[in-house]
């Protein structure tokens, strides 16, 4: 890069940091950094420094500091939301619905700061029970985007709190990167397997979601490499876990716990006719007319190995089973009448192995 083309690009991040809605203090701090690269713009080392300078301001723009999406304030509608995405859970669905009371009660009020102060949900259960759709349940009531953090194998906390610009290739962490994601400062963000991180860094990543999961400190997160406050008092956070086991007590303090229960067979045969199985037929590309299957069977694909709490290996059944019709109709082979009907006699060919 020429001394010329280095002006232009010097011209180009100015242009973008006036048009961004930055706070003063950041907008400041950023027009300082770039007034004295123009100002050293001949030296030799003035390339080096205007990657990372280039790097920093690009990140820090696109963090929405002010832009909001409007919350949908309609408990019927959150009934309605979590009535057509999940099946029974009858008790788990009146503590949400409790909860979303209680929040836009504290939205609806003028006299409120608007600050979230109740404890922070954390579903409890098996894999396959629905904690993750549930929590997309609580996004889409609202009427917000919805981001996920997998802590499953986390080791180090400066994927939460980023990593400071001394360090070569340094980036913001997850908590901002989903934030610039979202596009707006009040998503619902999805604190997914907390009990998961690794062993070695379990303190560090348990000490920062302490502060993550505190409206009176979250109001001014700190970022390493923004090193700048950024406030997440209007984000809702939502936690999910195996067990409660590794979580440590200081951030447990702050989560209210909500138990998911297993799905008896019934409920997982409604399940897999009413949610599941159409959903299935159509991501694979077939018709509710190429692929019937008998009542008697439900049984046989819901306890292909044994009992299962969840639903996540009846759903890969079910998968496995449309992808084996997807290939007759592909390679040509299906019946005459463009049907084919799943039976306890043929129900061995279609169930993965």
């Amino acid at each position: 890069m020429d001394t010329n083309a280095l002006d232009t690009q010097i011209k180009i991040l100015t242009e973008k940091i006036n048009s961004s809605n930055l706070p003063k203090e950041l907008f400041e701090k950023v027009n300082t950094m770039i007034s004295l690269l123009a100002a050293t713009s001949r030296q030799s080392d003035s390339f080096v420094n205007f990657e990372a300078i280039s790097n920093y301001i690009n990140w820090v723009c696109s963090i929405p500091f002010r832009s909001e999406t409007k919350d949908i304030l309609d408990i019927s509608h959150a009934r309605e939301v979590l009535d057509k995405n999940h099946y029974g859970l009858q008790s788990v669905k009146d503590r949400i619905l409790e909860y979303l009371s209680s929040i836009i009660l504290i939205l609806q009020s003028s006299s409120s700061d608007n600050i979230i102060r109740a404890p922070i949900l954390c579903l409890i259960g098996l894999v396959g029970t629905g904690k993750t759709t549930l929590a997309y349940s609580i996004a889409q009531a609202l009427g917000r985007n919805f981001e996920r953090i997998p802590f499953g194998g986390m080791g180090d906390v400066a994927s939460l709190r980023g990593q400071s610009r001394a360090f070569a290739d340094a980036e913001p962490g997850l908590i901002v990167k989903k934030l610039i994601h979202a596009k707006n400062k009040n998503p619902v963000i999805l604190l997914d397997e907390l009990d998961r991180v690794t062993d070695s860094g379990r303190a560090d990543i348990m000490g920062a979601l302490v502060e993550l999961l505190d409206p009176e400190q979250n109001r001014a997160f700190t970022d390493h490499f923004v090193d700048y406050p950024v406030d997440l008092s209007n984000v809702l956070f939502v936690a999910t876990a195996n067990n409660t086991t590794n979580i440590a007590t200081a951030v447990l303090d702050r989560l209210e716990i909500i138990q998911m229960p297993s799905y008896s067979d019934d409920e997982k045969k409604v399940i897999a006719k009413d949610y599941l199985f159409p959903k299935i037929l159509s991501q694979t590309g077939l018709s509710s007319s190429a692929l019937k299957i008998s009542d008697d069977v439900w049984p046989t694909i819901i306890r292909p190995l044994g009992f299962d709490s969840g639903i996540r290996s009846l759903e890969r059944s079910i998968e496995g089973i449309c992808r084996k019709v997807a290939r007759i109709m592909v390679e040509g082979k299906m019946p005459q009448d463009g049907t084919i009907t799943i039976t306890e006699q043929n129900i061995k060919e279609f169930l993965p192995k």
